[in-house]
């Protein structure tokens, strides 16, 4: 082996170790998978949930829990959607999987005007799509392949153009309290993830639904950020990290923070807003 070919090696091998350990942190912070679990990978075609995939199948091998993983992918009838390559990728790894084929592409262009986000509507049908699946088959726990910089980005989307500051939980219990949603890459960089899907060669599927639009609000906040991050390397940390660490009483949210009498409930005597309304208008 060469001094370059021993050094690829070493690079690619720090890579996927830093990869394992941040998905291994992040399951373990958040009680991710339990002993028995039945695991849905939604599996996209992308380089973030191919990630996803092979990273669980590499910690499976060694995991404290046995549990099982399942790849599932929906087809969602896009033209050109190249329908043997995950079957293909899949059957060569000898993972179970599943293909749900559901043409939620032509509903979305036939609600969605051309100059208006697809990712909404879509992404609605999808959850409910993949939902009744896993409830169906009795899976127990549904992996998303979001990373850490899908998480910062929901954050200022939600701020700009929600007026709300949440973001995108690394485990979510679904509205219907049927479904637990992980995300095991909460803690992974996107540039991580992109330089592990090159490495490995995964068979990358674009999307060309919210692909082919150029103008969303997602990209412009992360443009933003790659720009705050040219001017001052790690700023993306620093962002997630403050996600991890809230001061509910240095924000002004009455309904997460007792501010009228510290340490007390409203049920307690605080004066409501009304009651200050009407004082003010005598």
């Amino acid at each position: 082996m060469s001094v370059v070919q021993r050094k690829e090696k070493y690079n690619y091998d720090k890579l996927q170790k830093r990869l394992r350990r941040n998905v291994g942190r992040a399951i373990a912070d958040f009680n991710m998978i339990e002993a028995g679990d039945r695991v849905m990978v939604c599996l996209s075609g992308g380089a973030d949930s191919y990630t996803m995939l092979d990273i669980l199948q590499n910690l499976q091998r060694s995991a404290p829990v046995e549990f099982e993983l399942i790849a599932v992918n929906l087809d969602q009838k896009q033209p050109g959607f190249p329908e043997h390559v995950l079957p293909d990728y899949l059957n060569e790894l000898g993972i179970e999987f599943h293909i749900l084929e559901e043409d939620t592409y032509s509903v979305v262009k036939r609600v969605i005007p051309e100059n208006k986000t697809y990712c909404g509507l879509c992404s609605r049908l999808r959850r409910g799509i993949i939902y009744r699946f896993a409830k169906e088959q009795g899976y127990t726990k549904i992996a998303l392949g979001h990373h850490r910089d899908d998480i910062v980005e929901t954050l200022f989307l939600n701020m700009f153009y929600g007026g709300k500051l949440k973001s995108m939980p690394a485990k979510l219990l679904s509205d219907d309290g049927e479904n637990i949603v992980i995300r095991p890459l909460a803690y992974c960089a996107e540039t991580d993830i992109k330089a592990y899907a090159e490495e490995k060669a995964f068979p990358i599927i674009p999307c060309t639904l919210c692909g082919s639009q150029d103008n969303l609000q997602r990209q412009k906040i992360k443009q933003m950020l790659i720009d705050w991050n040219k001017q001052h390397p790690g700023r993306t940390e620093t962002i997630f990290s403050s996600i991890q660490n809230i001061v509910l009483s240095h924000l002004l949210d009455t309904d997460a923070y007792e501010f009228s009498d510290f340490g007390k409930t409203k049920s307690e005597g605080s004066l409501t807003s009304e009651a200050w309304l009407i004082g003010s208008q005598e």
